[in-house]
This record gives C-alpha cells, sequence and structure tokens, in this order.
C-alpha cells in the first residue's frame, strides 16, 4: 500500500481549491442574471396584483356591493 507524503496532499488540496473556486465563479455568472430576472418579474407581477386589485375595487363599485 503506497501512502501519500504531504506535498502531494498540499498539491491535491490546491487542486481541489482551484476546482471548487472555478466552479463556485461559474455558477454565480450563471446565477446572477437569474436573479436579476426573477426580481424583475418579481417587480411586475406586484404591479399587475396592485392594477387587478384596483379593477376589482372599481368592478365592486359599480355593482354596488
Amino acid at each position: 500500500m503506497m501512502a501519500l507524503s504531504e506535498q502531494d496532499k498540499e498539491w491535491i488540496v490546491e487542486q481541489l481549491r482551484t476546482v471548487e473556486t472555478t466552479l463556485l465563479t461559474e455558477f454565480h455568472k450563471w446565477a446572477s442574471p437569474i436573479d436579476m430576472r426573477q426580481r424583475s418579474h418579481t417587480a411586475a407581477i406586484r404591479a399587475l396584483d396592485i392594477e387587478t386589485e384596483n379593477i376589482a375595487d372599481r368592478v365592486a363599485k359599480l355593482e354596488g356591493i
């Protein structure tokens, strides 16, 4: 059975850090636009909700409810 030297272990840890950093960077680049789109959609939906509520109020007044 072969044991890893400290130098080998350090190299492996450094490689893992590099891969982790690369993956996190790519995920962040991918997720940022999605987050911005989601926020913009949320704002649009809120505006539609307010408009729908206003229309419902106007209809209710016209119907005398």
